[in-house]
């Protein structure tokens, strides 16, 4: 059996696949590589094939219902403080000030997108 990490990927609901778009590269400095897969409008996050971690798109049609309950997705971060800065400029809302988690050395915080969904941040100590 070959040992791996369970979650292999992630889309995001959208309703406006430009607008989304431009909030993620504004707060994160993402290129996306937009495309059309099952004939939903997709915007693909990057992806690094020897690298760690999931990648995901963010994604349109009609079974693509942004929400703020059901999974949060977390991003890793280096400056939680800036990406949050970030958001604001980009019209987003924090709805979880940046804490502590002393037992596991990080910080967190939650904001929501330009399409209402639930997103989280992540910044090791």
């Amino acid at each position: 059996m070959q040992k791996s990490n369970p979650v292999i990927y992630f889309e995001i609901p959208v309703n406006d696949l430009k607008r989304a778009v431009k909030f993620y590269k504004n707060v994160f400095n993402f290129q996306f590589e937009e495309e059309i897969i099952d004939e939903y409008e997709m915007a693909l996050f990057p992806f690094y094939d020897n690298e760690m971690g999931i990648s995901g798109a963010l994604a349109k049609g009609d079974v693509y219902k942004p929400t703020t309950d059901g999974v949060i997705i977390y991003f890793r971060t280096n400056d939680i403080d800036e990406a949050l800065r970030n958001v604001i400029s980009q019209k987003g809302e924090i709805i979880y000030p940046v804490t502590k988690n002393e037992k596991y050395k990080f910080l967190v915080a939650e904001f929501l997108d330009s399409e209402g969904n639930r997103i989280a941040l992540q910044q090791f100590l």
